[in-house]
């Protein structure tokens, strides 16, 4: 009975162009993945962090290059190994589609990263100004009326929000909004007679988690209140439309909670306990 056998040498060899592809596609994804650690971590300072991020996004960019190539190879001499390059390039796919898409944002959006309602006041940073002091950061003081013509032209319908409550139940509102985005509040003042309500937090991005600076101004207006919110990105001269899109949401958000407190019916007073009748002392 013959037996059957085989041998490595029998079998077609693998492409070694698309071992590579796989192994540079694997590795972009964990450097990607480190420099968000990093970032979001605080391990190292903005700069090693970023590198790291370039340096996974080349990777995946030589990988797709060295998996066509294996493409090509594969097609002549008949090798093995396409499915590493089907692999390599979902890898790649997944590594590069965000940071694509945020390259269409730079194109498209105004190189600006600082949003405020009121560009002509804007709500100070105080507190924050502190942590803006760093390598690379940008100022705390408002980036001026060029930034505020090219944020009135992309984002018009980014105003003041005006409410018709009083001021502290303005404070209260913006507050509870405040805690449940988890922004951390670095300082806060409630609404004094002659002073506005401040709070001042920092927000986080949702992939890298860079640190956006928060400050929201609440002044009273009569009986009614007006809010005027900031937001600003502590790194980078383009924030690709964060701030923005933080602003925006956050004003919505104001405005259905302020319309629910306006259409809330009067609570009536309870009726007083009826009086029992006094008590005669037969003699």
């Amino acid at each position: 009975m013959a037996r059957r056998f085989s041998a490595s040498y029998l079998e077609e060899p693998v492409s070694s162009l698309a071992t590579w592809a796989r192994n540079l596609a694997v590795f972009a994804v964990v450097a990607a993945v480190v420099s968000i650690i990093i970032v979001r971590f605080g391990f190292l300072e903005m700069k090693p962090a970023i590198t790291t991020f370039f340096g996974a996004l080349a990777c995946a960019a030589l990988s797709i290059l060295i998996g066509l190539g294996a493409f090509v190879a594969i097609w002549r001499n008949g090798t093995r190994g396409m499915s590493r390059i089907l692999l390599a390039f979902l890898i790649d796919a997944v590594v590069l589609a965000y940071p694509a898409y945020l390259g269409l944002q730079y194109r498209k959006l105004p190189a600006i990263h600082d949003i405020t309602t009121d560009p002509i006041d804007p709500p100070r940073f105080d507190a924050l100004a502190r942590l803006r002091s760093g390598d690379g950061t940008n100022t705390a003081v408002y980036a001026g009326l060029y930034s505020a013509e090219q944020q009135r032209v992309a984002y018009p319908d980014i105003e003041p929000v005006e409410l018709e409550i009083p001021v502290e139940r303005a404070y209260q509102i913006v507050h509870q909004l405040v805690n449940k985005r988890k922004w951390l509040v670095i300082d806060e003042r409630t609404p004094q007679p002659r002073l506005p309500g401040r709070i001042e937090a920092v927000a986080r991005t949702p992939i890298m988690g860079f640190r956006e600076d928060v400050s929201i101004r609440i002044s009273a207006d009569g009986e009614d209140s007006r809010v005027d919110i900031r937001s600003s990105s502590r790194y980078f001269e383009s924030d690709l439309g964060s701030n923005a899109a933080r602003v925006t949401k956050f004003i919505d958000d104001l405005n259905t909670a302020a319309d629910n407190e306006a259409n809330k019916p009067a609570r009536k007073p309870a009726p007083p306990p009826p009086k029992l009748p006094a008590k005669t002392v037969k003699k």
